[in-house]
């Protein structure tokens, strides 16, 4: 801490297509043989007078070269790291023109992904998730402390269904340094949730100047206009403190990708549907860092956020036959939703505690969501009594962590060794809740609203648990050339008991440009209380299917059972080479083992499901057929391997008087596999085929970005292509008689995909940067469903499809330094 203190003071038709076009984008970006063969050969400090050499590079290999956190308790360089941990700085995500952070990480790192469209509630939150698993897999730390999950529960069928992770676009991407992810498990080392790995966001921590940022685009199509305003400034605090300052504004409007369909029966009527397309939102986001020197040894310090977001996002058309007399011409409900999350960590470090550095902090945040529907009607209620609202409170859901912490890390000398042992332990206390609040009568009685039904007093709940953990990680050298890290971390959950899970790291450097790394760990992840606790019902015009709570009695009365937690064993073996200091690549194999894993199962429709509806405390909607109505629940139903390779790479090239590139690749091959199917209580198996395509082929085997960043004077320009791979699905029927089968369903697969960003800027001063750009810039769309999954314009399948449905986005951006 003192050297820190000390620091501060001083297809092939098409294909070709499109290469010809993107040959055309990017010929500023293309150089000569002889200029790529003197590159190699020119230093920095040899380069003409135009080139501007980045020295900390957007991609290149010293971003990898900067210190990270993430995966040991001593800082070290990416490039030196035991297990892989990649490095996303600041500029790197503001080169993508993307204003969310989570889209920036899906566009510059393909072992993340994202699913194009939520539906319902989970079109209103922004979660990602890592190696093809669920948002719940992966674990959000900010500034290495944990970060609570949204209270908003994902709850259409698909890969996401039932998840509650972190929303990320909740913390501004102005306040960011860089990100640092971890590819690997673990849970020995951070507790639950850290399967798939890591994610720590790390803050800025700058002591003057700052910037202001505006961004304007649309899609091609002319809608989804979008503006987004950011501030961020920088001051110290006495001698080697800081305050760092952040603040957004984004507002976005609809986009509408309905398609053609046939209006009839209960979707007839003159209204235009708009239910395919991404929300609208505004959300305001602020941000601080903190730390303050108390002594040369002692530290206070502080970090938080506060968002508010309102969202609204169209469901499917109700027709005119629906409810004339209130909607002659039919109508399109929304919902809404009114979000309020914050965060707030403080704390105090020290590095000479009889020999030991110290870590004290306590964190508490949460998340607060009221959901409401407009543009609506109760149609049970309007037979009963003549009469129904046109607007309706839903209810509410609200998640709360409070966590406290204490580490202790030093290094103790040991004869025979090259190195000390650095022994780290601590300890966690953790309270986490989750709540649901009732929605008013009107929207629950007779059936209630459509699309998405009132919470009934019945769903109503408040829910804690308590979390107590303690590890210790050991890592040492045990020759000049081997590392050794070993970490064991034992929880006790109020709910679900105890585990113990441990984890052993190693690195052999046999050069100093080649070294062999590899890890073997145990993880788990608990049941959260959203999917313990939340019931719901979701009515479409023609079907309706309910979500029960997996430990009541109306899931009960399908079969359920109390969740467990997932049990999870990954490995890892990864190749580093660094021939020279502008080149690093590391190629990683993975594989993850995940018992008991937690998916919605237990499909029942018919009677069997009406009656389970029922000791819910919810009514069947009127007018649809008992045999399109359906009710699962949360159960340990699977047991899943997830096998792939990580390749990353970053070469940081000098082009004589052209100037730098920053050139990067990133290859992601991933493949799930059920590896065993538990039986429900009534010996059928509790996934049916839907389901087990949702874990297994939901998300795309293979993703690969390429491009680079070309700096020379006042110029620069980002270019970027992914490819995505292929993705499969068992479509529901929409029409004919297998139409709301849970049985009989259309195999459907997304063939590969390429999406193209690319961004140009121009510093007009040395303070004033102006930029245009595109996303999707030849403006691909997913692949058609068949004629017998369309539904309601739905064309396309936003569950499974690797890329956005509203297709080519541009966008300029102006950026003021000071």
């Amino acid at each position: 801490m003192r050297d820190r203190r000390s620091a501060m003071l001083g297809s092939k038709a098409r294909v070709g297509a499109r290469c010809k076009a993107i040959s055309a984008a990017v010929a500023a970006f293309a150089c000569t043989g002889a200029a790529f063969a003197q590159s190699a050969a020119v230093p920095p400090a040899a380069q003409p007078a135009g080139a501007v050499p980045q020295q900390g590079g957007t991609n290149g290999v010293q971003v990898q070269d900067q210190l990270v956190i993430t995966g040991t308790r001593t800082a070290t360089k990416a490039t030196k790291s035991l297990t892989p941990v990649d490095v996303i700085t600041a500029a790197q995500l503001q080169s993508t023109g993307q204003t969310d952070l989570r889209d920036a990480l899906v566009s510059l790192s393909p072992s993340i992904q994202r699913q194009a469209m939520g539906g319902a509630q989970a079109a209103l939150v922004d979660v990602l998730t890592l190696h093809g698993l669920t948002p719940d897999q992966v674990l959000v730390l900010v500034n290495g402390k944990r970060r609570h999950s949204t209270a908003t529960i994902a709850l259409n069928p698909g890969p996401q269904q039932g998840s509650t992770g972190v929303d990320i676009d909740l913390i501004p991407v102005s306040a960011v340094d860089h990100v640092e992810i971890l590819r690997d498990g673990a849970a020995a080392q951070y507790g639950s949730d850290a399967i798939a790995g890591v994610i720590n966001i790390i803050l800025k921590s700058d002591t003057k100047g700052g910037s202001i940022e505006t961004s304007t685009g649309q899609t091609y199509q002319g809608d989804g206009l979008r503006q987004d305003e950011s501030a961020h400034y920088g001051l110290a605090l006495g001698v080697g403190g800081f305050l760092d300052l952040s603040a957004e504004v984004s507002r976005e409007n609809h986009t509408d990708r309905t398609g053609q369909y046939a209006h009839t029966g209960a979707l007839a009527g003159s209204v235009s549907n708009a239910y395919f397309g991404d929300p609208s939102s505004t959300r305001e986001v602020v941000g601080f860092n903190a730390g303050y020197y108390v002594s040369d040894s002692v530290e206070l310090y502080g970090f938080g956020t506060y968002a508010h977001r309102d969202a609204a996002s169209y469901q499917s058309i109700r027709g005119s036959v629906v409810l004339p007399a209130v909607y002659p011409n039919g109508f399109i409900p929304q919902d809404l939703i009114n979000e309020n999350d914050f965060s707030v960590t403080v704390g105090v470090k020290g590095d000479d505690l009889l020999g030991w550095k110290w870590d004290l902090s306590t964190t508490y945040g949460g998340d607060y969501a009221g959901f409401s529907q407009v543009t609506s009607e109760n149609i049970g209620l309007y037979d009963a009594t003549g009469h129904t609202p046109t607007q309706f409170y839903i209810g509410n859901q609200e998640n709360t962590e409070w966590t406290n912490n204490l580490d202790f890390t030093r290094p103790f000398s040991l004869p025979g060794l090259p190195a000390p042992v650095t022994v780290s332990f601590g300890f966690e206390q953790r309270t986490e809740g989750y709540s649901v609040g009732a929605g008013e009568p009107d929207a629950y009685l007779y059936g209630g609203t459509p699309a998405l039904v009132g919470l009934t007093p019945a769903s109503a709940s408040d829910n804690t648990r308590d979390v107590l953990g303690t590890y210790i990680d050991l890592a040492t050298r045990l020759t000049q050339k081997w590392q050794l890290d070993l970490a064991g971390r034992f929880e006790h959950y109020s709910d679900v008991g105890d585990t113990t899970n441990g984890k052993i790291s190693t690195r052999y450097d046999f050069t100093p440009w080649i070294a062999l790394r590899g890890s073997v760990g145990t993880g788990f992840r608990a049941p959260t209380l959203a999917e313990q606790y939340y019931t719901t019902i979701s009515p479409t015009p023609t079907s309706a299917f309910a979500l029960l709570a997996a430990n009541s009695a109306a899931a009960r009365a399908l079969g359920a059972q109390p969740l467990k937690p997932e049990e999870s064993t990954s490995y890892n073996l990864g190749l580093v080479l660094t021939p020279t200091h502008d080149i690093n690549v590391t190629l990683d194999a993975y594989e993850i083992d995940i018992r008991n894993r937690i998916v919605e199962g237990g499909s029942q429709a018919g009677e069997a499901a009406i009656n389970a509806i029922g000791l819910a405390g919810f009514s069947t909607p009127l007018g649809i057929p008992a045999s399109a109505i359906s009710a699962s629940y949360f159960t340990n139903g699977a047991n899943t391997r997830t096998d792939g390779i990580d390749l990353a790479a970053t070469y940081h090239t000098y082009i004589g008087q052209y100037g730098t590139i920053d050139w990067d690749l990133g290859v992601n091959f991933n493949n799930t596999t059920l590896t065993h199917l538990a039986p429900g209580t009534n010996g059928q198996p509790l996934l049916n085929a839907q389901q087990i395509a949702y874990l297994t082929s939901g998300t795309p085997k293979s993703n690969i970005v390429a491009g680079g960043v070309w700096n020379y004077g006042k110029w620069g320009v980002s270019l970027h292509e992914t490819r995505f791979g292929t993705t499969s699905a068992e479509e529901s029927y929409r029409t004919g008689p297998n139409a709301g089968s849970v049985t009989v369903f259309i195999p459907f697969t997304n063939k590969v995909e390429y999406t193209t960003d690319v961004e140009a800027r121009y510093d007009v001063t040395k303070r004033f940067e102006v930029a245009v750009g595109a996303k999707n810039l030849f403006n691909e769309y997913p692949n058609k469903l068949p004629a017998a999954a369309q539904y309601a314009g739905a064309d396309f399948d936003p569950t499974t499809s690797a890329i956005g449905m509203d297709g080519g986005f541009y966008y300029l951006r102006a950026k003021y330094l000071f």
